[in-house]
């Protein structure tokens, strides 16, 4: 049984929690939560240290907002404590680099919340892609939108010095993590982050680019907060056939069912109808189960992260990073 303290009991602490306790493979120990009238069953510790120093705990999850998850991970690590850190890691890729010395002088495991990675439908995805079954990765169409209203402006994502950034880091991240997962690397990027409607002093659109320039793989992104209906969508377009998924199911449940299609080419037109499409819902989020068990079993193991590393991260921030900068040039 793993002894977990959570820091930061909102939305995710809670989920988190949750997970932990239904795996039967850890307990929730201590928690702490800047909001004293929250309630919860288990027992408050005063401050975040209090959680770091305690040294029954053996696990950290780290569900604050953007701004304390960097400083929040180097001190669990420091403390010799495994990690478990919900997205985005830092707020750059140099940020990154110090965290992982700070992984590698602790010999702890580091695990971050990628969760999209998680889903069922992306799993079959990643298996049918690596088969080899439908060929290689021509191109892909990532986009991920959501809806807010004028009470964001209140919201800590509104503010850059807590959010690092707008809808990028706190939606697109995903969308940017499933290309690399899917597709593989890429080192081309053109980009436009914009401003669109809400005035902000962060981003509510983004639209970039991605290219591998060895192989010529596209991939294309928009990411928004002005996607008045909720809307996941994911092409992987390959040699052989085609993997497009529409909706995912999400704890806030907006943005409808779960479908992946799948469907072969053929030599004659129409490459494929409606009709040689298979489709296949997936009605249950199992994603939160499968990231606790994966991470209780790097611990369990002493093996490695698979899925969610800091390699994963910091080649995803670094991506990101370019994608801000090549935004800056066109504003």
């Amino acid at each position: 049984m793993i002894d977990v303290g959570i820091i930061g009991f909102g939305k995710m602490g809670r989920i988190r929690a949750d997970e932990v306790e239904t795996s039967g493979r850890g307990r929730v120990t201590r928690v702490y939560e800047l909001d004293s009238e929250a309630r919860f069953d288990h027992p408050r510790a005063g401050s975040p240290e209090d959680v770091i120093d305690d040294p029954s705990v053996e696990a950290v999850f780290v569900c604050t907002p953007n701004h304390l998850n960097r400083p929040l991970t180097i001190a669990a690590l420091q403390a010799g404590k495994h990690v478990f850190c919900e997205k985005p890691p830092a707020f750059t890729s140099s940020e990154v680099q110090e965290i992982r010395q700070a992984e590698e002088a602790s010999g702890c495991k580091l695990m971050y919340g990628f969760n999209h990675r998680h889903h069922e439908s992306i799993k079959s995805m990643k298996s049918l892609i690596d088969s080899g079954e439908f060929g290689e990765v021509l191109w892909m169409r990532g986009r991920y939108g959501k809806s807010v209203d004028k009470s964001f402006h209140d919201h800590w994502r509104a503010n850059p010095e807590i959010s690092g950034g707008g809808i990028l880091l706190d939606q697109g991240i995903h969308m940017v993590d499933l290309f690399l997962h899917l597709g593989g690397t890429f080192d081309q990027v053109e980009a436009f982050v914009s401003k669109l409607y809400w005035e902000m002093d962060i981003e509510d659109n983004v639209f970039a680019i991605l290219r591998d320039s060895g192989s010529g793989r596209v991939a294309s992104l928009h990411s928004t907060m002005t996607q008045w209906r909720h809307l996941f969508s994911l092409e992987v377009f390959l040699s052989k056939g085609y993997l497009v998924l529409n909706g995912l199911r999400t704890s806030s449940r907006t943005y409808g069912d779960e479908v992946l299609s799948i469907a072969r080419n053929r030599s004659a037109a129409p490459a494929a109808t409606w009709e040689d499409e298979e489709r296949i819902t997936y009605h249950d989020d199992t994603s939160w189960a499968s990231e606790i068990g994966h991470f209780f079993d790097v611990i369990e193991s002493d093996g490695p992260v698979a899925i969610g590393s800091s390699a994963d991260a910091l080649e995803l921030m670094t991506l990101i990073d370019t994608i801000y900068e090549r935004g800056k040039r066109h504003e």
